[in-house]
């Protein structure tokens, strides 16, 4: 059974050709997904409240590429972009939604921690 909604460690419209690897592995498998990246590639931002919920959005010439998302107080926020059949708005529910405990989804750590094992 396939899955209902992907979350990639990187970007999808926030990418310098606004086709990131979450509007490719969206597009290729027909399933809506979201870019959750660690690290901005492009777009400027204002200033972000320290507060988990708390966003911004990301602006690269005078487009809303995505958000900067604070998942947690006072910690460094993720770069939240959409990839396929998304909105940004959703996008941002679904990547608070999977980070209970963490700076970083609960999909993307328990991969890495998987693949670093």
């Amino acid at each position: 059974m396939p899955p209902d909604l992907i979350l990639c460690d990187g970007q999808g419209l926030a990418h310098p050709r606004r086709f990131g690897l979450a509007c490719h592995l969206g597009v290729l498998i027909d399933i809506p997904a979201i870019g959750v990246a660690k690290s901005r590639l492009i777009g400027e931002y204002g200033p972000l409240p320290p507060g988990r919920g708390s966003w911004v959005p990301l602006i690269d010439k005078d487009e809303t590429i995505g958000a900067v998302l604070r998942t947690r107080d006072e910690v460094s926020p993720v770069y939240v972009s959409i990839g396929h059949r998304i909105s940004l708005a959703t996008a941002i529910d679904y990547v608070l939604r999977c980070t209970p405990r963490y700076r970083l989804p609960e999909t993307a750590r328990l991969a890495h921690r998987l693949a670093s094992g």
